[in-house]
């Protein structure tokens, strides 16, 4: 018996030994930092996948919009870039805070604008979708709103450009004084806007958003096809080509 509990010591004083020189080995913690780092790596990935989740940044689970069934989504009462009477209707429900709405406007917008938009082929509608963790983004959609009623669909969209152009200052302030900037009267828009007149109108969109299935910025229905995240041109090409 005590030669077992001997045997049973030096294998205890054994494994303190190697654990204790795992830890003193540099090499021990350097195999720690690269596992921390493949981590952090394979996490940012999955965010460049083009999608902003209601819970937040994650992997947009992608589907052809071919492999879709059409959706019926309202276009409401919001500002129309475009004819009205475009064959291909885009419904976009973004978030003003969104960084992959703004590579969208950045990257993808100007080209489907000039080929189908300004060709009278398409016609674009936002509707708003602000994500809870986005401080700004439920102002900044109001203010889109606040700017229409001051300057009709022209103040809108020139709103909405000058919120993505400036994505990184968009407070009330900011917002104000991109009002004036694009020609409207400072005061009245901040009283309009300080009123939350359009907070219900921005949330009636969030609502619409959830009910057709969107789970992230930036969602896109396509004559109802669905099509998620900020996706490069050829993306809307395909599915619009096969709409005309």
């Amino acid at each position: 018996m005590e030669n077992k509990n001997n045997s049973n010591n030096e294998e205890v004083i054994v494994e303190k030994k190697i654990n204790t020189s795992a830890l003193q080995n540099p090499w021990f913690y350097v195999s720690v930092i690269a596992v921390i780092v493949i981590i952090a790596m394979g996490y940012n990935l999955m965010k460049l996948s083009g999608t902003e989740k209601v819970v937040g940044d994650n992997e947009a689970q992608q589907q052809s919009p071919t492999q879709q069934s059409i959706i019926e989504v309202s276009i409401d009462d919001d500002s129309i870039l475009g004819d009205p009477n475009a064959p291909v209707t885009i419904i976009e429900f973004s978030d003003y805070e969104c960084p992959f709405c703004s590579r969208f406007y950045v990257n993808t917008l100007p080209q489907l604008k000039s080929e189908y938009i300004d060709t009278g082929k398409v016609k674009l509608i936002y509707r708003d979708f602000p994500l809870s963790f986005h401080q700004n983004a439920q102002k900044a959609a109001e203010a889109t709103e606040t700017a229409r009623e001051l300057g009709g669909d022209e103040a809108f969209w020139k709103m909405h450009d000058k919120i993505f152009e400036n994505q990184q200052s968009i407070s009330e302030q900011d917002l104000i004084k991109y009002a004036g900037e694009i020609g409207l009267n400072e005061d009245k828009f901040k009283e309009i806007l300080n009123s939350g007149k359009y907070g219900d109108e921005v949330q009636k969109d969030f609502q619409d958003g959830q009910k057709a299935g969107v789970q992230g910025t930036p969602t896109f229905f396509i004559n109802g096809k669905p099509l998620v995240g900020a996706q490069p041109f050829e993306a809307f090409k395909q599915v619009i080509e096969g709409e005309l």
